[in-house]
């Protein structure tokens, strides 16, 4: 076993003991949550047919992949726990890394978590026929459950993961098998339109947030085994696996639905399924996105936690979180500080506007990520990482570019929202300085 190199050597280090397979699931599980089985609605009364309610999911997909690229390079280059934060550290200084991890604690991963495990109650309620008051008791325990599962390790949190992303994309097959056996679509009501880009771009930012969640398998890479082959080849194979499941996965509601049923439907996946096999298709595939939550909220936690692990370690978070614990490699302390904070949101339900407030700080952070390669081709150009960017710098720039516009076009259609989604990230700098004054 080998340790993060983060650690001087008589410091407890995250073990290595994550192989291909389980990092592969770390990709695929950290992207599809509930997006795919709800999102396509959204897409299809934004697009003017099915043609380009595909393409949209097709450019997603090509944009995701560019991102993934490059994340794959800055993890053979910084092979640590801590992700994102390690890289902006690294190129931009520790202010800016704390922002990002600001923006992270605060609304990206709390308010996911929170969210997440709500919609993982109410699925699983459905699936079982029940009526719940109130899920917000059940999603705290559900949080608490799963923290209590990865105290005790990388390897006991990756077990679930894997056995939950096994079964999510089973879900997913049973769901496109469905879809494109039974057809029955009606015809479109009325020829395509010209695709507008400006309204294309207004539906890319749904997709985008559906496709994103790789850079989970980068926060963990000090405990995945030759990270410099294993980072690179999961990001690849996670990506186009997800690609393929979401392309596939419009193809199925289209067949059913056709682009005017999809744009109106308010549960895609549960028309489709019900359509197929009745009202036990429906309480099937609401099993199979209870599944797919649950795996989303286990590996947000295990990627988080290792984030603000390495936040306590550099003095800007709670110096206690920096610490492993020493049987079980894991940030337990880090890791409990998330689940409390995910616990208040879910229970007092205060998570709904982060949520509309962080899809912009969520993008604008990873393409802030992305950024960073440029600064290590520059100033590292020796570095020995065994993987490298293809078509360096065209690809890196065109995910930059591609994310501004639709990051503007968002802030343009939503503007409160993205207003104060800029308010909470500039929030960040103060409480960074406050922080550096308090006694350590």
């Amino acid at each position: 076993m080998s340790e993060s190199g983060d650690h001087p050597p008589h410091a407890v280090g995250y073990a290595r003991r994550l192989n291909a397979w389980d990092a592969a699931m770390v990709v695929v599980g950290g992207i599809i949550g509930s997006g795919i089985f709800r999102t396509p609605a959204s897409i299809a009364s934004q697009t003017g047919s099915a043609g380009e309610q595909l393409l949209a999911w097709a450019v997603g997909g090509v944009i995701a992949l560019i991102g993934a690229l490059c994340y794959a390079e800055l993890g053979t280059r910084r092979p640590n726990a801590g992700g994102g934060y390690v890289n902006l550290r690294d190129a931009f200084g520790l202010v800016v890394a704390f922002v990002y991890g600001w923006n992270l604690l605060v609304v990206n991963h709390s308010g996911a978590i929170a969210a997440v495990a709500t919609a993982f109650v109410e699925y699983a309620a459905a699936a079982l026929g029940l009526e719940l008051a109130n899920p917000r008791p059940y999603a705290v325990g559900t949080i608490v459950f799963l923290a209590g599962i990865n105290w005790f390790g990388i390897r006991a949190g990756s077990l679930t993961q894997n056995i939950l992303t096994v079964l999510k994309l089973a879900a997913i097959a049973i769901l496109i098998a469905a879809g494109l056996s039974t057809g029955g679509a009606p015809p479109p009501a009325a020829p395509a339109g010209p695709v507008s880009p400006f309204a294309f771009a207004g539906a890319l930012m749904p997709v985008l947030f559906s496709y994103g969640g790789w850079y989970y398998v980068n926060d963990i890479a000090g405990e995945v085994r030759e990270p410099q082959r294993t980072i690179p080849r999961a990001l690849i194979f996670g990506m186009l696996l997800v690609t393929a499941c979401y392309l596939l996965a419009n193809l199925a509601y289209l067949a059913v639905l056709g682009h005017d049923g999809l744009a109106a439907s308010k549960a895609p996946a549960a028309d489709v399924m019900r359509h197929a096999f009745g009202e036990t298709g429906a309480r099937v595939i609401a099993a199979g996105i209870a599944i797919s939550t649950l795996g989303f909220v286990n590996i947000s936690m295990i990627g988080a936690a290792r984030v603000f692990q390495v936040m306590g370690a550099d003095g800007v978070f709670f110096r206690s979180a920096g610490i492993l614990d020493p049987r079980w490699r894991s940030p337990n302390i880090a890791l409990m500080l998330l689940a409390s904070a995910a616990c208040v949101l879910a229970f007092t339900g205060s998570f709904d506007q982060l949520l509309n407030y962080s899809t912009v700080g969520d993008w604008l952070g990873m393409a802030a990520v992305v950024s960073t390669l440029f600064w290590y081709r520059r100033h590292q150009p020796a570095d020995a990482a065994t993987f490298r960017t293809p078509w360096y710098p065209l690809l890196p720039i065109a995910f930059l570019l591609v994310v501004a516009g639709v990051v503007g076009t968002t802030i343009w259609l939503h503007p409160r929202d993205a207003g104060m989604g800029a308010l909470i990230t500039l929030a960040g700098l103060p409480v960074y300085f406050i922080w550096r004054l308090l006694p350590r």
